[in-house]
């Protein structure tokens, strides 16, 4: 059986609400200018504003993700319009440059969409560390062959699977 809706929730000035209690204004105070319980208040605070709060910064971070975006867009385009113009007239070394700037500016287009990605790639499989690690493994099972078998066998199907 489901419980009641929150009665802050369906206030219409929950935005001033919510606000109200990211400001850490007192519950009481809250209730009172609002016209709620008090108690509603604080279910409301613990229970549904986390989440209002998550989707707010989720969009914030996006709206401003947006804005970067857009910055960058303009740069090229700017980048790209001083390159045409210095070509016009005759300014090689700074139609160059501005080449430069516009393919710096598609690249960091291209790492903002994901298209590019310049993060370090680590592969455990030819490490010095892991090298000498499964050496030692597979000597020290020498006196064990069946052991060393199963163990070696084994090693080959992760190395293969990675």
């Amino acid at each position: 059986m489901a419980g009641r809706p929150c009665s802050v929730c369906a206030h219409p000035d929950r935005p001033s609400i919510d606000q109200a209690m990211v400001n850490r204004r007192p519950f009481r105070d809250i209730a009172r200018h609002f016209g709620i319980g008090k108690d509603a208040a604080v279910r409301h605070h613990d229970e549904h504003l986390p989440e209002a709060l998550t989707k707010a910064k989720a969009a914030a971070e996006t709206a401003h993700a947006d804005d970067l975006l857009e910055q960058v867009r303009a740069l090229r385009t700017k980048s790209l319009q001083l390159m045409l113009a210095a070509e016009k007239s005759g300014d090689l070394r700074t139609a160059l440059a501005g080449i430069r700037e516009a393919r710096a500016c598609v690249e960091l287009l291209a790492e903002m969409s994901q298209a590019i990605d310049r993060r370090p790639v680590f592969n455990l499989l030819v490490a010095p560390q892991w090298l000498l690690a499964r050496s030692t493994l597979i000597a020290a099972l020498a006196p064990y062959p069946e052991a060393r078998s199963a163990v070696a066998a084994a090693l080959l199907g992760l190395e293969a699977s990675a």
